[in-house]
């Protein structure tokens, strides 16, 4: 339904801090795991409600924000059958915390309220970056060497617009609704570049880099074709959302198939699909916003530690994979882009946070 580019992709090196096999939790890492659990959290779920503190099945908070244990990748490999192959463009990414689930309708509505028709929450000049990184600068700029992440621009305080008008403007795709419905588990989507970026900052995080993302959703140096392994992700909606599988009871799926908002489940509802470091709905699901800009005619800039391509083109990168595209999209070394101000049907969110 609509066109994707391939490109190369990522990998990942480091340990599963407790799941899938991997090492045994310290206190430390087990209190990272669930950080909110011991303070006020983030303030999409600082109240109780729905789509705030009912998510996946064991109706958790929806802000579960878990640790991913940093390393070295190559953003660069494909994988078949054979495994990893075409290794290339090694990327270093220090341990941070990625959101278990993506953004939910319930906690937007809080950063809606927070704004406040505009004049609310904006975020503060300059916030926004990984600043537990490079002595309080952030990512490297691998585009520009020398240079590092900038934070937010006061000059794009008016981009952010989550008016009913504008998320409702996905019509029947559109999980936003003008008052709290059905829908609050759902992911929101419709929601444009800055929206999301000043989402995360007001919830006290900040938008993975891509190379973060990817980090994430390749499992480590296992560099996985799917977040969950190798197994083909079926029709029955357990591994991934895609293809308007959803609801349960297709034997095929395809894109013609989409009707509505009822192809779209609640956020964590793929179970079997967790990363290496158990975050849900890494494919499938909808497509969800990083941080960079998408690097005209490169690949990929090399080195990269704790980096992000930072000099301004016309798009920004994206992950791949959605409810309604076929499986061909699911494999975590696929890189696309879109603009910014776009709002779509398949286009979400998720925050990271610092370690």
């Amino acid at each position: 339904m609509w066109a994707v580019k391939r490109a190369a992709a990522f990998v990942v090196a480091g340990a599963c801090v407790g799941c899938n096999g991997g090492p045994v939790a310290t206190a430390d890492e087990a209190r990272k795991a669930a950080p909110d659990a011991m303070g006020a959290g983030p303030p999409s779920c600082s109240a109780g409600g729905d789509g705030l503190t009912n998510c996946g099945e064991n109706k958790e908070s929806c802000c579960t924000s878990l640790a991913v244990a940093g390393g070295t990748y190559n953003r660069a490999y494909v994988t078949m059958d054979a495994g990893p192959m075409q290794l290339a463009d090694p990327a270093t990414v220090a341990t941070f915390r990625l959101d278990k689930y993506e953004v939910t309708v319930g906690r937007f509505r809080r950063f809606v309220k927070a704004w406040n028709g505009g004049t609310g929450f904006t975020p503060p000049a300059g916030s926004g970056k990984h600043a537990h990184l490079n002595g309080g600068l952030g990512l490297a700029n691998s585009a520009t060497p020398g240079t590092y992440e900038p934070g937010w621009s006061a000059a794009d305080d008016n981009r952010v617009a989550p008016t009913d008008d504008n998320l409702g403007s996905c019509r029947a795709y559109a999980t936003w609704t003008p008052s709290p419905s059905s829908q609050e588990t759902l992911p929101v989507n419709c929601v444009n570049w800055w929206e999301s970026y000043a989402f995360c900052i007001w919830d006290s995080g900040f938008l993975p880099s891509e190379a973060e993302w990817k980090y994430a959703a390749a499992g480590g140096s296992q560099q996985r074709e799917f977040p969950w392994g190798s197994t083909d992700p079926g029709t029955a909606n357990q591994y991934a959302i895609y293809g308007c599988c959803y609801p349960a009871g297709a034997t095929s799926c395809m894109d013609s198939w989409c009707t509505g908002v009822r192809n779209i489940p609640p956020v964590g509802t793929a179970r079997l699909g967790a990363g290496v470091w158990g975050q849900l709905d890494l494919a499938g699901s909808f497509w969800e916003w990083n941080l960079d800009f998408y690097p005209d005619n490169t690949a990929f800039v090399d080195p990269c530690t704790d980096c992000a391509y930072l000099t301004a083109t016309s798009t920004r990168m994206v992950k791949i994979g959605n409810f309604s595209e076929g499986p061909y999209y699911l494999p975590t070394w696929l890189r696309y882009d879109y603009g910014p101000s776009n709002r779509e049907i398949y286009l979400g969110f998720r925050c990271a946070r610092a370690p």
